[in-house]
């Protein structure tokens, strides 16, 4: 999905379970995995300073009651979206520094979606939002950086 609405770089904090280097090429479609820069990163608290330092809101995945529903939320300036495991969610830290919790609403008897899902639903949807405001009409990369990354990504 990131691949797909245009996201270059992912960060990933494997606090609990620690996945072998090549799971995420085999689980990834069409091993998108090979278009997508993977940061990783030792703790949440690291991963969140970065993200801030280069502009990004940042939003965890909770079933809370204080969740903001993902529909409601502005997703057209830079935000980066949290994911947690499917059987425990986000920690608690990741939640609670956090700028805010997001819920994806749903209507059925099942109370959230597998994190595949999730997080294709919550790109798509900003994805929409930024599509309506012409974000996608303009290539976002210079020339000589398009150029660059069409060069590592010949190699990987």
């Amino acid at each position: 999905a990131c691949d797909a609405v245009g996201v270059m770089r992912i960060h990933l904090v494997y606090s609990t379970d620690k996945p072998p280097e090549e799971a995420l090429a085999r689980t990834t479609s069409g091993s998108a995995a090979k278009w997508i820069d993977i940061v990783r990163h030792e703790t949440i608290e690291g991963c969140y300073r970065v993200l801030r330092e280069q502009g990004f809101a940042i939003y965890a995945t909770a079933l809370s009651p204080e969740s903001k529903d993902l529909y409601a939320l502005d997703l057209t300036p830079p935000v980066a979206l949290v994911f947690g495991n499917e059987q425990r969610g986000v920690s608690a830290v990741a939640r609670q520094f956090a700028d805010a919790a997001v819920i994806i609403p749903m209507h059925g008897m099942v109370e959230s979606l597998n994190i595949s899902v999730a997080c294709a639903v919550s790109l798509f949807e900003a994805m929409r939002q930024r599509r309506a405001l012409g974000q996608y009409d303009e290539p976002k990369l210079e020339d000589a950086e398009m150029t660059a990354l069409r060069e590592d990504w010949l190699c990987r």
